[in-house]
């Protein structure tokens, strides 16, 4: 029985390019800055950013992590959104590292935090309080249905932050997913910002990898973070090969995954049970929800995994769906399939 695995764009195998880019990577030692792939893929992700140099990271949120700390001493305060990765899914690391107090404020629906919340929270100056050092954004945002944020919403929190003498740093794991969904060059919606790391290991389908970019000094400055983390690597062109294919061949399929995450929500929409809010998808990621008088969305999960489909349950009636490269138009057709199988059942 096939499996179609739809529980995150990280299950996502490498390319048969990448694995020839990667068995035949010319190799160095990247601590000491001597791995011509590895800076070869940071001088690409640097331009593509927009930005004037990159860090290669193992992860997302090795990426965050490095951002954030390198942006903010202890005891100082990050503003961010209360459904944001950083907040949610990092285990702490801010605080449990860096000794960096969240300020967290509502996510709209449309993942973007009101400008007046922003500025609402920003400290005055007071022995009492934590110094306000950095503003962190999210795009596209995972808990809010995979929203892309615009340039023009980007830009609006770049001015305030500038205002009141703030860094600003954008999680942009899928920020490629955004850039596509929305029509614009990827650089629309990184500019102004002071760092932001993207993943190679969602959409992008490398195995492993994401990357920080920022000003020269703001990366170099971070490398001395990942360091400190243990994220100095050695021969890492192995990893960087695969990223070089993924920035090259990767990222103008991303619209693919978009169009079969729109046909999964409409086949959804019409399953009695299940239910989608927003009906519109936006990019890769599909959330759902079942009615609790059916099953619970564990218990959906696991008769799914029964019949070869896997979803993720992400609360009590709540499950996620995302498409990615290895997912065809007919394995979405099947779970649509095997999902109204289940709820007739």
């Amino acid at each position: 029985m096939k499996t179609i695995d739809l529980r995150s764009d990280t299950v996502t195998l490498p390319s048969d390019e990448m694995r020839e880019a990667m068995s035949r990577a010319e190799l160095g030692d990247d601590v000491f800055g001597e791995d011509p792939t590895v800076n070869r893929l940071e001088q690409i992700a640097a331009e593509r950013m927009g930005m004037e140099a990159a860090l290669l990271v193992v992860s997302g949120t090795m990426g965050n992590l490095v951002s954030i700390l390198t942006h903010c001493g202890r005891g100082a305060e990050v503003i961010l959104g209360d459904r944001c990765h950083t907040f949610l899914y990092e285990a702490g690391g801010i605080s449990a590292v860096g000794g960096i107090h969240p300020r967290t404020v509502p996510n709209q629906p449309d993942g973007t935090l009101r400008l007046a919340d922003i500025k609402a929270a920003i400290r005055p100056d007071n022995t009492h309080f934590p110094r306000t050092r950095l503003v962190c954004l999210e795009n596209t945002h995972n808990r809010c249905d995979g929203a892309a944020l615009t340039a023009e919403y980007t830009a609006h929190v770049v001015e305030l932050a500038r205002r009141h003498h703030l860094g600003v740093h954008l999680d942009g794991a899928r920020i490629f997913n955004a850039a596509v969904a929305l029509g614009v060059d990827v650089r629309e919606l990184t500019r102004g910002v002071d760092s932001l790391s993207f993943c190679l290991s969602k959409g992008l389908a490398a195995p492993v990898g994401s990357v920080v970019c920022g000003s020269r000094d703001f990366i170099a400055e971070a490398r001395r973070t990942r360091k400190v983390l243990g994220g100095g690597m050695r021969q890492a062109g192995i990893i960087a090969a695969a990223g070089l294919v993924a920035l090259d061949k990767m990222i103008d399929r991303l619209r693919e995954d978009h169009d079969n995450a729109a046909g999964l929500a409409q086949g959804i929409a019409r399953i009695e049970g299940l239910s989608i809010d927003p009906p519109h998808v936006q990019t890769d990621i599909v959330y759902f929800n079942v009615a609790p008088q059916r099953m619970s969305a564990e218990d959906l999960a696991q008769r799914l995994a029964a019949r070869g489909v896997r979803v993720l349950s992400t609360g009590p009636g709540r499950l996620r769906a995302v498409t990615h490269y290895g997912i065809t138009a007919e394995d979405i057709d099947h779970a649509i399939s095997v999902l109204t199988e289940v709820m007739n059942t």
